[in-house]
């Protein structure tokens, strides 16, 4: 549903579904009960000042009946935010597409404690562009090329092969060598295929019986030592057993479907969890972001028959893993 307020500050107005029924009398009433023990005084202002609007753009006062409308919109009142001390990189701008190596930490769209400092509203206020918009998104850890649409009007064109999975993405991560102990030696290149599901109510994404809906290939490009890598001394670059160096690899990923968390959770399952995740085999502790290790995972290249020109491209990051230099 289009929103009747434009972009502002990088940010789209927020959009809130009025109930059908309950002991409110008024959209006023409403929102003071879900939000005035916060601020009501600005909900009243916000009012005052036609600030907050129903379909059509059609401002609410503060006696608009709860049924005269299903839908309204308002701008949000942003919390300060610390910036995140990354920078996004531009590989290609035109009419229609923007790529950029989005770096780690950074989230692709607005959420939670991140609004400002998401990669879409930086992008956003930086290049005077309200109406981009992600075409696909990294979580928040992972690095690498993301895809932005500039044009409204030929938006769903790309979206398109995305939904038909007419895009091919290639990832690269760092993990070790060999397998943990308790998991099976693998034959590379693998094929992991299994049914992910994530609940928005639990964190980690889980594997589950049922026809499978993820697909990954994974092939070990090359190994390397530990102690080649910037953070050697770390606790997860010991010795092996035998006394000998850690022994690492790089890997490239290939997913097939995606799935939150499908690498990582693909990765672990080998027995080869992924360098600094926090998540997958095991759950740390929160704690704040190091930024001197980011998780070892690289959106490295996507490919697809351009919509536009009917042409094949391709992008690729720029970056680097940090442990595979």
């Amino acid at each position: 549903m289009q929103s009747p307020l434009p972009v502002r500050d990088g940010v789209n107005a927020t959009r809130l579904r009025l109930p059908d029924e309950g002991p409110w009398e008024t959209a006023l009433d409403y929102m003071m009960h879900r939000w005035g023990h916060i601020d009501p005084q600005g909900i009243e202002d916000r009012f005052d000042a036609g600030e907050i609007v129903g379909e059509a753009g059609i401002a609410l006062d503060r006696s608009t009946p709860m049924q005269d409308h299903t839908f309204i919109w308002y701008y949000r009142t942003l919390p300060p935010e610390t910036r995140i001390p990354v920078e996004l990189n531009i590989l290609h701008q035109d009419d229609h597409l923007l790529v950029v190596d989005k770096p780690h930490f950074l989230p692709t769209t607005p959420g939670g404690t991140y609004i400002q400092e998401s990669a879409l509203v930086r992008l956003r206020n930086q290049l005077g562009l309200p109406d981009l918009i992600p075409m696909h998104r990294l979580d928040r850890m992972t690095a690498g090329i993301l895809l932005l649409s500039t044009n409204p009007e030929t938006r769903g064109k790309y979206q398109v092969l995305f939904e038909k999975r007419q895009v091919q993405k290639e990832y690269e991560c760092v993990s070790a060598a060999e397998p943990a102990p308790g998991h099976p030696a693998v034959d590379f290149p693998a094929v992991v295929r299994n049914r992910m599901t994530k609940s928005r109510s639990y964190l980690l994404a889980e594997v589950v019986d049922g026809e499978p809906n993820a697909e990954t290939r994974i092939e070990r490009l090359r190994t390397f030592d530990a102690s080649d890598a910037p953070d050697a001394g770390a606790p997860d670059a010991a010795p092996d057993a035998d006394g000998g160096p850690h022994r690492r690899a790089l890997y490239r990923l290939e997913p097939h479907s995606g799935k939150t968390h499908q690498l990582r959770v693909h990765m672990a399952s080998l027995g080869l969890g992924i360098v600094n995740d926090a998540f997958y085999p095991e759950l740390l502790d929160k704690a704040p972001d190091n930024y001197a290790k980011p998780l070892q995972l690289l959106a490295r290249g996507i490919r697809f028959v351009d919509p536009i020109s009917s042409s094949p491209v391709e992008y690729r990051s720029r970056l680097e893993l940090s442990e595979a230099r």
